[in-house]
């Protein structure tokens, strides 16, 4: 039975878990706050990957405090896991420490979690709520982790396309240039898109136009993500920018016999960069369809796109998006490089079409977040 204040406590608990987002991968990021009596006696979220989990770090931040959590309730936007991993089981945890009530805000689907950390705290004595998948907490509950919930249901990560134009769909002019289109505020708020992602993908294409880091670096960051490269023929320059970076590199090709290949993919993988050979998908480019679940095996949530306009045409046209994030500057450039590149049609019936989840201004700017009708039902 939902309590007076468990919304409130609730929201103190996703507040939480959004701290965690850029820290948690490939773990999902989750919050805990644990009350007695209407006071907050310890707060946290989970930290990187083989660090302490939310509960954890919840009942150190109450310890810390001086107060006992004996008889207190837990608002935890997950269910507590059950199974050893890196980390011992937090539903334990919260057992041995007494709690008397666990409010959970989303059923893990993970397959060694699974309602077992409920039922775990059910046989223990500790009463449990599981917060109505309908309401809004649950659904921002879901939306925090939409790369973990992606990873472990789909077996694929959550893939989101983000482009800044112009008010005619313009991201750079015909000789290419594109610095800069929209303002510094959307810029910075790009990066926080990054800064929470697994991993930023673009193609070769946009590394040989415009040696981009893809790293983050306007927002602070615990860590940065993997930056992946689709690179059929291993074009790659060992001297990238990104290969001089923090957070990794993972270039993707195409398998071939050719002797010069090999010596590019050990040149690369001399500079830094990881190499994966995958297999052919049509018109002799990386099989996306063998990639994404290649990218979750990894341990890849969120993935976050900032490519050309022949691979973001190339991923839309394959139903690969879940979400589109276009910052729309308020210009217009005329002849021009497009957002992506689709292929004609006959109809409009025949268009991709979305739904838009958000519209804010942001700067001088506007950001649209766009989805295809019902992505995130899963």
């Amino acid at each position: 039975m939902t309590l007076p204040h468990d919304a409130h406590w609730m929201q103190a608990a996703l507040d939480q878990a959004r701290l965690a987002l850029p820290v948690s991968s490939p773990n999902p990021p989750v919050g805990c706050v644990l009350v007695r009596d209407g006071a907050l006696l310890g707060q946290g979220h989970t930290q990187a990957v083989g660090g302490p989990h939310a509960e954890v770090m919840a009942l150190r931040d109450a310890q810390a405090r001086g107060a006992s959590v004996r008889g207190a309730t837990a608002y935890v936007t997950l269910e507590p896991c059950a199974h050893h991993g890196r980390t011992p089981p937090c539903a334990d945890a919260l057992i041995r420490e007494g709690l008397a009530r666990v409010v959970v805000a989303l059923h893990d689907p993970n397959p060694l979690v699974a309602g077992q950390g409920t039922a775990r705290l059910r046989a223990a004595g500790v009463e449990v709520l599981e917060w109505p998948a309908d309401d809004p907490l649950a659904l921002e509950a879901r939306e925090i982790k939409i790369g973990f919930l992606s990873r472990m249901v789909r077996q694929r990560p959550w893939v989101r396309l983000k482009v800044a134009a112009s008010l005619d769909g313009r991201t750079a002019l015909d000789n290419g240039a594109s610095q800069w289109i929209t303002g510094p505020a959307a810029r910075e708020d790009g990066q926080r898109w990054r800064a929470r992602a697994s991993a930023v993908l673009t193609g070769i294409g946009t590394v040989l136009d415009d040696d981009p880091r893809l790293d983050v670096r306007s927002v602070p960051t615990p860590r940065q993500p993997l930056r992946i490269v689709l690179d059929s023929r291993w074009r790659t320059p060992p001297t990238a920018a990104m290969l001089s970076t923090e957070g990794g590199v993972l270039v993707v090709g195409l398998p071939a016999p050719d002797a010069d290949v090999q010596a590019r993919q050990d040149a690369l993988v001399a500079a830094g960069a990881q190499v994966l050979v995958a297999p052919p998908g049509p018109a002799e480019r990386v099989d996306v369809a063998w990639l994404l679940p290649e990218l979750a095996r990894r341990g890849v949530n969120e993935l976050h796109v900032e490519a050309g306009a022949r691979l973001n045409g190339h991923l839309i046209e394959g139903d690969w998006v879940d979400e589109i994030v276009v910052y729309l500057a308020p210009k217009l450039l005329g002849p021009g490089r497009a957002l992506a590149a689709l292929s004609p049609l006959a109809e409009l019936g025949g268009c991709w079409q979305g739904e838009v989840r958000e519209l804010s201004q942001v700067g001088p700017d506007v950001r649209l977040i766009v989805r295809p009708a019902g992505r995130e039902r899963f």
